[in-house]
């Protein structure tokens, strides 16, 4: 009787009386729902483009418009993504045209990745959608967005930098 009580004094309706319990001061709790929001938003903006849906695809477009020649290796540590999972990445970026493998200069028995033609049309394109996705924090001003960039990218270069050179 008594858990059927607190059953019913417990009902929410509404989000804003939400109580996240211990998920309030779990700052892995808000990175995944903020990255889902995210992740829908920027989805949305690339629908219809080879690289919407699915991780890893803008990522590693964006790494090898930069760095050509660059290791499927490289790009999995930067995405912070298992060798499989990037490989298939790659898989689909190379059946659609995007990107092209060639022996490495260095090393004949590893991949350098390129982007073909189609892939550097498609980076320039999605980089102007990615520059527009800071619309999706319009009430944040300037600052506490660079504030939170910095935060970000500081823990994202610390975990990459710990873990380059594991597998």
């Amino acid at each position: 009787m008594a858990a059927e009580s607190h059953a019913k004094q417990s009902t929410v309706t509404r989000v804003d009386d939400v109580d996240l319990d211990v998920l309030e001061d779990t700052l892995s709790f808000f990175i995944r729902s903020l990255n889902l929001a995210v992740s829908r938003d920027l989805d949305a903006r690339l629908d219809g483009l080879d690289v919407a849906r699915g991780t890893g695809k803008v990522t590693a477009l964006f790494l090898i418009g930069r760095h050509p020649g660059i290791r499927p290796s490289v790009i999995a540590a930067a995405a912070m993504m298992d060798r499989s999972a990037i490989g298939r990445v790659l898989d689909g970026m190379e059946r659609h045209g995007l990107v092209r493998r060639e022996p490495d200069s260095e090393d004949g028995r590893v991949q350098a990745l390129f982007l073909t033609e189609a892939g550097e049309t498609l980076a320039a394109e999605v980089r102007a959608i990615v520059r527009e996705s800071r619309a999706f924090f319009h009430d944040m001003s300037d600052s506490e967005y660079a504030q939170v960039v910095d935060l970000l990218r500081n823990i994202y270069w610390r975990i990459v930098k710990s873990h380059s050179g594991r597998g």
